[in-house]
């Protein structure tokens, strides 16, 4: 059996060659699939992307900036995935920072309120000393003000969510 994706059981969910779901749809940008034969607003990330820390982070905040805060967490998954304890959760952080803001840009206020503090408290837990130049304490104040802002409707879905704002690199 190839490795290209194929329709699961039911016809209607991508799977990988081993049977697992794999989406390969295109994507809009606040992640949601969009009909096979679509073009996407944005590349996909391969689910098995490699990037170094520097590559993840130039990535991650490129996107940010362009608005696409689903793809950018895509790409701190990715480092994730790839580095040693005790940064990994670091990074998970990180990655639910950004798809925190993706929920909110699709409009689940509840749900991207819950991620934006639980990744907040991830990255700041590491404090002045973060590791690779992270600014840890402005994306925790991001995230957490966001959050805040999701809670007491002040923040409005879509384009009103404005992922540039989450800068990961200190000044």
């Amino acid at each position: 059996m190839s490795g290209e994706p194929r329709s699961g059981a039911d016809g209607v969910r991508d799977r990988n060659a081993s049977g697992q779901a794999q989406n390969q749809r295109p994507r809009d940008r606040y992640g949601r699939p969009m009909p096979h034969g679509a073009v996407g607003e944005v590349d996909r990330v391969p689910d098995d992307a490699v990037f170094t820390v520097e590559e993840g982070v130039a990535e991650a905040q490129r996107l940010l900036d362009g608005g696409f805060a689903f793809t950018a967490h895509e790409v701190l998954e990715a480092v994730w995935k790839s580095v040693d304890e005790p940064e990994r959760e670091l990074w998970r952080g990180l990655a639910q920072t950004a798809v925190g803001v993706t929920h909110a840009q699709r409009g689940n206020r509840v749900g991207a309120a819950r991620l934006l503090r639980r990744g907040a408290d991830r990255v700041a837990a590491f404090g002045p000393d973060a590791p690779h130049g992270l600014d840890v304490a402005g994306v925790a104040a991001f995230a957490r003000a966001l959050a805040d802002d999701l809670d007491a409707g002040r923040a409005a879905s879509g384009d009103g969510i404005d992922p540039s704002e989450m800068r990961l690199l200190g000044a």
